[in-house]
């Protein structure tokens, strides 16, 4: 049975209670705490159907629950749900809504980590060729994904960069990244240039207004993550890349580069933004992968 939320929500007070928690006390941000709400609206009205109450649900009616999505989801997507009950009961049970908490020692399902997908440097050079920079949207454009590649951004981080975070002077600037952590990072020349050239010959021609975002539309709002997302598409087929590449890949390649050339793993955690060097060492399996392709494609007993 595929259920659907019906827009009601008896826990309406205790959920933006947890998402405050989540805001002020955790530090997550707004996208993982819009996620963690949609999983929260699921699971009460799966008790809400079955004749559960958040606050008397047990561990074997906890399993239940879990065991019936386990069915629907995938690893990962049912990791994250199986997360959102572990953060949202701990919660209840700091809060002293609840004496014990059915999900204390809840195991996360093992998802197991894939390696991204990333541009080779020929890619890379292939992809920045194809953008018309006497037209402001494409300069623009061509700008963002310089950013996202240059400095390893996520598409989130580059749509809510503001004029203050951007310091030509040192050729830097400043992320505002998960968790509301903040990490600076080099732009590096040729991005600075890129960026430059935006601001003095493209912003002013798409845009009259004003506004403390660098990336705008036509009518002055806010570049969308989505608009990032179509655009790279667009560019993609028109540099005539095979690959299927989202603004991700810029991140992805943006590591994968600097492990290639030798760069210290901690400093690219540190430039990522990563809280857990597990994430960032992803990355080496991948340069370990191409060793081992290059090595089978060109050598004699390869």
């Amino acid at each position: 049975m595929m259920l659907q939320y019906d827009g009601s929500n008896e826990y309406q007070e205790l959920l933006l209670e947890f998402k405050e928690y989540l805001l002020v006390e955790k530090g997550l941000s707004t996208n993982t705490i819009e996620s963690y709400t949609m999983d929260l609206k699921k699971f009460f009205l799966y008790l809400k159907v079955n004749q559960m109450s958040v606050l008397s649900l047990n561990w074997q009616q906890g399993m239940e629950v879990l065991a019936y999505e386990q069915k629907r989801l995938s690893k990962k997507s049912l990791k994250r749900y199986a997360t959102t009950l572990r953060q949202f009961y701990r919660f209840l049970w700091i809060k002293k809504y609840i004496q014990e908490n059915p999900f204390e020692n809840l195991e996360l399902p093992k998802v197991p980590r894939t390696i991204p997908t990333y541009l080779t440097w020929e890619e890379v050079i292939r992809f920045f060729e194809v953008f018309d920079q006497k037209n402001p949207f494409e300069l623009r454009d061509r700008a963002i994904f310089e950013l996202m590649y240059a400095c390893g951004l996520r598409v989130s981080e580059v749509v809510n960069l503001k004029l203050k975070d951007i310091d030509f002077w040192n050729s830097e600037i400043c992320v505002m990244g998960k968790g509301g952590q903040q990490r600076i990072v080099p732009l590096g020349e040729k991005t600075h240039q890129t960026l430059k050239l935006y601001f003095d010959e493209a912003r002013n021609r798409i845009t009259k207004k004003t506004s403390e975002f660098v990336f705008l539309g036509k009518k002055g709002n806010r570049l969308d993550r989505r608009s990032v997302w179509r655009s790279i598409t667009k560019y993609a087929k028109r540099a005539g890349l095979e690959k299927k590449i989202s603004p991700h890949t810029l991140r992805h390649s943006f590591a994968t580069h600097l492990i290639q050339n030798q760069a210290d793993i901690r400093v690219v955690q540190e430039l990522l933004g990563h809280k857990d060097i597990t994430a960032t060492q992803i990355y080496t399996h991948i340069t370990k992968t191409s060793l081992r392709n290059l090595h089978k494609q060109f050598h004699p007993r390869g």
